[in-house]
C-alpha cells in the first residue's frame, strides 16, 4: 500500500520526545512487515507500551487449529451458506481449506465481540470479504465501517474488535503469511496506481481514529499463532490507546464495486480481474480476483464462458456472492465455495458454453471472489467435507457409469 496516512498526534521526527498529554511521555511502537524492510506504521501510545501484561498468558478456551482429512483428489463444492450462524468474529470461524501459508475460512457470527475482548492474528495477514452484515471493525488505528460486498484488509499483528450493527454476518476470511496489497503491476515506480489499472488506491476506506482510551482494567486479547493455536494475553490498559499514528501499514476497506473491470473483444482471462496479491507472484502467496459486472466479449464469435483450464501450479478457490456465474449456473448457490486443486483440470459444466452465447456483448451481473495460489497446495478440512456437495465431482458428466 503506497498511501501513507497520518491520524492524530505524532512527532514530526520519528523516535523523538513527544507529549500527547502534558507531562506524560508518549511511547512509540513500530508495526512492521518483512522485518524492517516492508511497509510499516509508527504508533504513539498515550502512556503505556502494548507489552504490559497483568496476568500470565494462558491457552485460550478455544482453538482455531483445523482438523485435516485426506479425501481422494477431487474438486469440491462447499455449501458455506449452510454453515450455521454462531459465535463472534473469532469463535465463528470455520477453516475450510488449509495450506502452509494460506488459510480460507467461513465466519458467520451472530454477535459482537465482548467490550473487553480483542483479537490479534499473530501469524497471518487477513483479507475479509463481507457477504452479509454490517458493523464496525475497530482497531488501535481507529474504526472502519463495513457493509456487504466490501473487502477488509487487516495486517498481521493488528489488534481488532469487530462489532455488528446487524443481527448476523457472513464473512469469507482469507489468511496469508505474506502481506496483502493491490497487485504491484497496477502501480507505477512511485507506488501510485497507473491510469490503466482497474483499481485506484484513493478509493480505499480508512479507519477513523477515536480519542485514546486511557483506561485501566483487564483487557483480554486472543492471539492466533502457530497454525491456529490461540493464547490469551491480558493487558492492564485498553489496547486502543493511541494518541496518533502514521505510516503505510493499517487496516482498510475496499468496495468490490470499486474494482473497475477490464473488458475486451474476446474472453478475458482471470488475471485481468485481479484486485489483490499476497507474496511474490508468481513464486509464492496468491492472487485475488474480483469477478463483477462487466461487458462480455463482443467479437461476433466470442464464447463468454471460460475455457477449460489446467493451471498445474495453482489451486483455485472461488466464492460465489450470487449464483449468476454462468459457468456454474444450476450447480452453485449464493455463498457457495468451489475448490479446484491444481492437479486436476476444470471447466464449465454441461451446456454452459453454449448457453453463454446469448450473453455476447451484454453486461454480466455476477459477483465472485477467486483465490489462486502460487505453488501451494491446499487441503480440505473436516468442516469443508461436512458441508460439501458429494456429487460435485460428477457434475460435469453427461453420462454416468452405472
Amino acid at each position: 500500500m503506497a498511501l501513507i496516512v497520518k491520524r492524530g498526534q505524532v512527532p514530526k521526527t520519528p523516535h523523538t520526545e513527544f507529549y500527547a498529554k502534558p507531562g506524560v511521555l508518549s511511547l512509540e511502537e513500530i508495526h512492521g512487515s518483512y522485518g524492517f524492510s516492508g511497509a510499516y506504521s509508527r504508533k504513539m501510545h498515550l502512556r503505556r507500551y502494548p507489552t504490559e501484561q497483568v496476568r500470565p498468558p494462558r491457552a485460550a478456551e478455544f482453538q482455531l487449529k483445523p482438523e485435516l482429512v485426506k479425501p481422494p483428489l477431487q474438486p469440491f463444492h462447499i455449501l458455506a451458506s449452510r454453515i450455521p450462524y454462531g459465535g463472534d468474529f473469532i469463535r465463528g470461524r470455520r477453516c475450510l481449506l488449509w495450506g502452509k501459508t494460506t488459510f480460507v475460512s467461513a465466519c458467520k457470527p451472530d454477535r459482537s465481540m465482548g467490550e473487553k475482548e480483542f483479537f490479534r492474528n499473530g501469524e497471518n495477514h487477513e483479507l475479509v470479504f463481507v457477504q452479509e452484515g454490517k458493523g464496525v471493525l475497530a482497531s488501535e488505528y481507529g474504526e472502519l465501517e463495513f457493509s456487504p460486498r466490501q473487502y477488509l484488509v487487516i495486517p498481521k499483528g493488528s489488534t481488532v474488535q469487530l462489532r455488528l450493527s446487524s443481527p448476523r454476518a457472513f464473512f469469507l476470511v482469507i489468511e496469508s503469511t505474506y502481506p496483502v496489497h493491490f497487485a504491484p503491476h497496477y502501480l507505477n515506480a512511485q507506488g501510485q496506481a497507473t491510469l490503466m489499472a482497474p483499481v485506484v488506491e484513493s478509493e480505499i476506506g480508512l479507519p477513523e481514529l477515536r480519542p485514546p482510551r486511557d483506561e485501566k482494567g483487564e483487557f483480554r486479547i486472543a492471539v492466533k499463532h502457530n497454525g491456529g493455536r490461540m493464547t490469551r494475553v491480558t493487558l492492564g490498559h485498553h489496547p486502543f490507546d493511541l494518541a496518533g499514528w502514521e505510516g503505510a501499514l493499517y487496516p482498510f476497506s475496499f468496495d468490490s464495486a470499486s474494482h473497475h473491470s477490464i473488458a475486451r473483444e474476446i474472453h478475458t482471462a482471470p488475471p485481468a480481474r485481479q484486485t489483490f496479491q499476497s507474496g511474490q507472484a508468481p513464486y509464492s502467496g496468491f492472487s485475488v480476483c474480483t469477478f463483477r459486472a462487466q461487458v462480455e466479449g463482443w467479437h461476433p464469435l466470442d464464447i463468454p464462458a471460460p475455457y477449460a483450464h489446467y493451471n498445474a501450479d495453482s489451486d483455485e478457490v472461488m466464492f460465489f456472492s450470487n449464483a449468476s456465474y454462468g459457468a456454474r449456473q444450476g450447480v452453485i448457490e449464493p455463498g457457495s465455495l468451489t475448490f479446484h486443486p491444481g492437479a486436476l483440470p476444470h471447466s464449465p459444466q454441461g451446456e454452459a458454453a453454449k448457453r453463454s452465447l446469448g450473453l455476447r456483448g451484454k453486461v454480466s451481473d455476477y459477483l465472485a471472489v477467486m483465490v489462486d495460489t502460487f505453488f501451494e497446495s491446499l487441503e480440505p478440512t473436516k468442516a469443508a467435507l461436512a458441508y460439501s456437495d458429494k456429487s460435485y465431482a460428477l457434475s460435469w458428466a453427461r453420462e454416468r457409469a452405472r
